[in-house]
């Protein structure tokens, strides 16, 4: 069976990139013009969920308790599974684009498609039971029924937000980021028009909240959807539905899988902050104020956030075009990048500890107590930042099996553990549960940087080709 050859040559592993100031400069610029719309957009996805919390947030302590503790349950069941499964799109669609194989990217973002379509399944059977899990991890019962039923109306968003995730990681893999940046902007204001609408229009409440969340994902997805059918900045990635979508599923799910166990291990253990919020003495305001501070770090989250899908798309780009050099000094300059940022937000968001929960809660209680727990935070966003683009860097590689050792060894050996005794057996409540993820955060840190560090970059190069070239179709 006969396959297309790689445009680039393979022997072709070291290029004028290697220590060449120009040549920094220009991938410096590569990745400031990626980095910055993907912040964008990133922040601009995620304030959809945040501006849910928030309209809840001012109907009083139990909906904010019960909506944030769903949505809690929501990212650790399914958001971010599927979020982490569609980083194999950043492998794939990224290698496959930088050896020109362009045909494979619409036949991957398909295949995704199908696969993150089967595992909505058990996701939608527990979003219907979340007031009994609740129940059964000993919450509060009043809290356990207000976020099973927020978490029911959180289950139709998952028809537009499957093919909407697929959507977003085809264009990005192929440096098309600003139509992706345009079109969250208008789908954050439709957003906060459909919470307002469903919330205090129609009256649903915390339920319509929960609702919106359909709206926002179908404006976006329609839009993604004509920029790629109508404009021609796609015409050579996307030639149609193909029944190759069906075949080699079980190949997409083996890198799917440790892809997800990569996102999802560090997600969910920031989310176990919040189960565990709830175990301790005054819940409601524990689990408010945890939540609250999960928010607030998801989203200065975004900006690493962004950084880390500019890296894997470099990466990934450079090592199916057969340029190693190229892919390890994209990687030493966004590590140069997440410290500066890093610092910079970190610092202001210590400054504007005593203001920033007014934007959540009018409860003076809720107030002074993120007011406390903001350096804490602003020290666990500057480590993570760091560490989530040497993340980008491995899925670049396609090396998720490892980022998912690191995290599992990081947070679930050292980091949980350390949580729960700050916080239950030296009472530190709500600030030692996040203390001890710090612990996890700063380890992990410490394991990618050998990590990444230690990468042979000609190999990782060989390897690259190699699974574009067994994924490629036979010529007609």
């Amino acid at each position: 069976m006969q396959k297309p050859s790689v445009n680039e040559p393979l022997l072709l592993l070291t290029g004028p990139e290697n220590g060449n100031e120009n040549a920094a400069a220009a991938e410096a610029k590569r990745l400031l013009r990626l980095a910055g719309p993907l912040v964008t957009s990133s922040v601009l996805q995620f304030a959809l969920r945040l501006v849910s919390v928030m309209f809840v947030g001012h109907l009083g302590e139990l909906p904010l308790a019960g909506a944030s503790l769903a949505t809690s349950l929501a990212n650790v069941t399914g958001f971010s599974l599927l979020v982490g499964m569609a980083s194999a799109l950043d492998t794939l669609c990224g290698q496959a684009f930088g050896a020109r194989q362009y045909h494979l990217l619409g036949i991957y973002k398909q295949r995704a498609m199908v696969v993150f379509a089967l595992a909505c399944v058990p996701i939608v059977a527990i979003w219907a039971n979340t007031t009994r899990i609740l129940l059964l991890l000993g919450q509060d019962a009043s809290i356990a029924a207000e976020a099973g039923a927020y978490a029911r109306w959180l289950i139709p968003s998952l028809v537009p937000y499957v093919p909407l995730v697929c959507h977003i990681r085809f264009l990005q893999t192929q440096s098309i980021v600003v139509p992706v940046m345009a079109s969250s902007a208008v789908t954050a204001l439709v957003h906060v028009l459909a919470c307002w609408a469903l919330v205090h229009g129609a009256g649903m409440g915390s339920k319509g909240a929960a609702l919106s969340g359909v709206v926002s994902y179908s404006a976006n997805l329609a839009m993604l959807t004509l920029y790629t059918r109508l404009s021609g900045a796609c015409k050579r990635t996307w030639t149609g539905f193909s029944m190759e979508a069906f075949k080699e599923l079980r190949q997409f799910a083996a890198l799917a899988f440790p892809s997800a166990m990569m996102v999802c291990l560090e997600w969910w253990s920031f989310e176990l902050l919040v189960l565990l919020s709830g175990l301790l003495p005054n819940p409601k305001l524990e689990t408010s104020v945890l939540s609250i501070c999960l928010n607030t770090g998801s989203l200065m989250f975004m900006v690493p956030s962004g950084l880390y899908t500019a890296i894997s798309t470099r990466v990934s780009n450079e090592l199916g075009a057969g340029k190693p050099q190229a892919a390890k000094l994209a990687t030493r300059l966004v590590i140069c990048m997440a410290l500066s940022e890093g610092l910079v937000i970190s610092i202001a968001m210590i400054l504007l500890r005593k203001f920033w929960g007014y934007l959540y809660s009018n409860e003076e209680e809720v107030v002074t107590y993120i007011a406390r727990m903001m350096p804490v935070l602003a020290m666990s966003f500057f480590i993570d930042g760091i560490h989530t683009s040497l993340s980008g860097v491995l899925t670049g590689c396609g090396e998720q099996k490892i980022g998912a050792r690191v995290n599992l060894a990081a947070f679930y050996l050292a980091g949980i553990p350390l949580s729960v005794l700050l916080a239950f057996v030296l009472h530190l409540n709500g600030l030692g549960l996040w203390l001890g993820i710090v612990c996890g955060s700063l380890i992990k840190l410490l394991l990618l940087m050998w990590i990444v560090l230690s990468v042979n970059w000609e190999k990782e190069a060989i390897k690259a080709q190699d699974l574009v070239l067994s994924s490629s179709l036979p010529v007609a």
